[in-house]
């Protein structure tokens, strides 16, 4: 079944399951009447979003976006703006979703709805091969000789917060601002999603980097959306449904996480 159909039925059912019941969509109503899908995106997590040299934003998520778009035929538009600060542009309305391995967190979903999990992460670490010994564990980490840089506002921020409060932590804006404070050893190492840590090995293979065989913890990504628009959750929702159900995660999976042919392309 194609997405055009899958985007057909869940209207139908809506409209068959609605009745004379109030519809209550000011953001799907939006899109659909600018016939245009707007996601925000950090556009520096590789392989879920990432810039190339020259200039494309491209990644699993960024396919997600596409498909998601084209489902419901309006124009997908990027917005790429730092982490910390896409839940502040979801909420102003200067973005109409999230698509940028953003962890469904307790804490964060009494700000936001989520629709999700597409995928399962977790936390690793970025270190020079030579001082993998140095932090094996998150008991490791939680001393006060050691310096940890982790993106402001993330996951990973809390992560450290919460299992290391010894270590001492550098917040950046960016993961390339983290990656080159360890490849400088102005840190230990970097505190990242399990996915990003991997990618950032195979980039800087001549670096001499390395990651944990396996994540600290489990953490499920989802997408981001308003908590005033229950439609539009629901039809993100059943998209995602669809995408895991389909087989057209999995492939869009295997395509960003098996071929990493895009890696030299990278900005």
């Amino acid at each position: 079944m194609g997405f055009a159909v899958l985007a057909l039925l869940v209207g139908i059912l809506g409209v068959a399951c609605a009745g004379d019941a109030q519809r209550v969509a000011p953001v799907l109503d939006r899109i659909l009447a600018k016939k245009e899908l707007v996601v925000g995106t950090a556009a520096d997590m590789p392989p879920l979003n990432m810039t190339l040299k020259d200039g494309q934003i491209v990644g699993m998520e960024i396919d997600i976006a596409t498909h998601m778009a084209n489902s419901i035929e309006v124009k997908l538009t990027l917005k790429t703006m730092r982490f910390s600060d896409l839940l502040p542009a979801l909420e102003a309305g200067q973005v109409d979703l999230i698509l940028s391995g953003m962890t469904m967190t307790p804490l964060r979903n009494t700000q936001v709805a989520f629709a999700g999990p597409y995928f399962g992460s977790g936390k690793s670490v970025l270190i020079k091969q030579d001082k993998v010994a140095l932090l094996q564990n998150a008991e490791m980490m939680n001393n006060p000789a050691v310096t940890v840089a982790a993106l402001k506002g993330s996951t990973s921020q809390r992560f450290v917060e919460r299992v290391a409060p010894k270590a001492k932590l550098v917040l950046t804006d960016t993961y390339d601002q983290a990656i080159a404070m360890v490849l400088e050893d102005k840190v230990l190492a970097m505190v990242a999603d399990f996915p990003i840590c991997n990618v950032s090995v195979y980039r800087y293979r001549d670096k001499g980097l390395t990651t944990l065989k396996t994540p600290l913890n489990y953490e499920p990504l989802g997408i981001a959306l308003s908590p005033a628009d229950p439609l539009l959750l629901n039809w993100t929702q059943n998209f995602v449904t669809y995408l895991v159900n389909s087989g057209e995660l999995s492939l869009l999976q295997k395509k960003w996480f098996e071929d990493a042919s895009w890696v030299p392309q990278l900005k």
